[in-house]
């Protein structure tokens, strides 16, 4: 491992035409202090991890001060929000310090909260302690959960002032993502009538991100790139709903070109299993409640093909978007059938499935904590401690009789020899612990007091999701009433 001068850096994005950034040094924050660090992004980029406390470290994470070799800047994007395009969109608080190349793979080092840029618009460029351990978390929890996600390396502190509904303490979080590249750069270069940028745009991204695509004859490459970010927005959504996970702000700004879960706000993983959840108490009209986000991908799909326009005939790029119903549902239908212990994927599984959410929906069931306990129904007292969690013990009952009767045609009916292996199955794809709400808020909390260790502890459980981890059971269990009110919004 390495420390900071010792790293390979490079430069790759600021090889693209300069329209696309604008180069912006970072302002710093008074008296930086570590709040938390992920050990396993630092092994990404091949840092060490032991030296992010000491006084380089602090420095450069709070903005305080930058490497001679760094050349930071902001990125200029577009973006439709909420549904209407906005064209004064880019990072108005965020700086892309350097890249940095280790083990074949080049990582962006994005410093979120570092000042004002040009794209800032009326904002200050500051980030608050309370948003930036709410994205660490959730970052560093979705890459242990398995689901494609930008990494966090660390949240610094400071004494610096920063003003939003009430006066808060201004923070950085260290983004670690392979490219901060989203939908909305391709709508920027496309709507603005800038077809040579768009075309080198294309080329970089697909050299740096989609290189088999340059081993391959096709009719236009341009139509395959659009193919597999169709195909990854697929497999990602259907993660997002196998894992319960509301995104709450799914603004094309808002997606990466990589499919990687992109800039955490108000995200929430779901408590009761409710459909219909609204995470961001912003959505008033529920655009990007949890059902509604295959759609939402689709549609912002629509938009990404649009902005490929000049470069690939319509009649090449329709298909292509009209495959993604079909990839998504594939995806997710084969991850719940998982989840179920369900070792085929047919009609009658997914009938199961649907009868298995609608049970949920009916009975108020906690999502995470019923698929965690399913693979022990075949033990009466976890039968019946579920059952007993039921607001309708009759649909329960018949839901029950069903998935029994389902699991004996399968040929592994409950109470057999089959069932170790099942519940072997079943625990490495529903994890015991999820980053809820109300476990980000008490963490939250504790720091704004000046105490990280619940924040790092927190971190601690949630990279482990699938094990037992027995000494931390009371971060599994169900949450306290107020924990499932909490109401978040987009500030940060």
């Amino acid at each position: 491992m390495k420390n900071w001068l010792e790293l390979d850096y490079v430069q790759t994005f600021q090889s693209l035409p300069s329209s696309l950034f604008s180069f912006v040094q970072p302002q710093g924050l008074s008296e930086p202090k570590l709040v938390v660090k992920s050990d396993a992004c630092a092994k990404l980029i091949g840092l060490d991890p032991n030296i992010l406390s000491d006084d380089t470290s602090l420095k450069v994470l709070s903005g305080q001060s930058i490497l001679s070799n760094w050349k930071p800047l902001a990125m200029k994007y577009t973006g439709h929000q909420f549904g209407y395009y906005n064209p004064d969109l880019g990072d108005g608080r965020g700086l892309l310090l350097t890249q940095v190349q280790h083990q074949q793979t080049i990582w962006d080092l994005h410093l979120k909260g570092a000042g004002m840029t040009p794209y800032s618009r009326q904002g200050d460029g500051r980030a608050v302690l309370r948003s930036s351990i709410r994205e660490f978390l959730c970052s560093e929890a979705m890459a242990a959960l398995g689901i494609p996600s930008t990494r966090a390396l660390c949240v610094i502190d400071s004494s610096s002032p920063v003003y939003r509904e009430t006066p808060e303490t201004g923070a950085t979080i260290l983004r670690v993502a392979k490219t901060h590249i989203r939908f909305g750069h391709f709508e920027y270069c496309s709507f603005t009538g800038q077809t040579d940028l768009l075309k080198t745009l294309c080329d970089h991204v697909i050299k740096h991100h989609f290189p088999t695509l340059l081993l391959n004859t096709t009719v236009n490459i341009y139509r395959d790139f659009f193919q597999e970010v169709v195909n990854r927005t697929a497999q990602l959504i259907a993660k997002w709903q196998a894992f319960g996970f509301n995104h709450g702000v799914m603004n094309t700004d808002n997606m990466s070109i990589i499919c990687d879960t992109f800039d955490f706000g108000p995200f929430a993983f779901l408590d009761d299993y409710d459909p219909k959840f609204i995470c961001n108490h912003s959505d008033h009209q529920g655009r990007y409640a949890f059902n509604q986000q295959p759609d939402i991908a689709n549609w912002n799909l629509a938009v990404l093909a649009q902005a490929l326009l000049p470069l690939v005939e319509k009649d090449l790029l329709i298909p292509v978007l009209e495959s993604y119903p079909k990839l998504f549902e594939q995806a997710y239908y084969d991850l719940l059938s998982q989840k179920l212990g369900l070792l085929n994927q047919d009609e009658s599984a997914q009938s199961i499935i649907g009868h298995t959410l609608e049970m949920m929906k009916i009975c108020k069931l906690d999502y995470t904590y019923f698929f965690r306990h399913l693979s022990q129904i075949h033990k009466d007292d976890t039968k019946h401690m579920l059952r007993n969690l039921c607001l309708d013990i009759a649909a329960f009952d018949k839901w029950f009789n069903a998935y029994e009767s389902h699991l004996s045609l399968e040929g592994q009916p409950l109470n057999s020899e089959y069932d170790h292996k099942r519940v072997q199955r079943m625990n490495s794809v529903n994890p015991k612990y999820i980053l809820r709400n109300y476990l980000a808020q008490e963490a939250i909390t504790a720091a704004q007091q000046g105490n990280y260790q619940p924040v790092q502890t927190l971190h601690q459980v949630l990279n482990k999701p699938f094990d037992e981890q027995m000494e931390f059971d009371d971060y599994a269990k169900l949450p306290p009433d107020w924990g499932k009110t909490l109401e978040i919004s987009c500030s940060s």
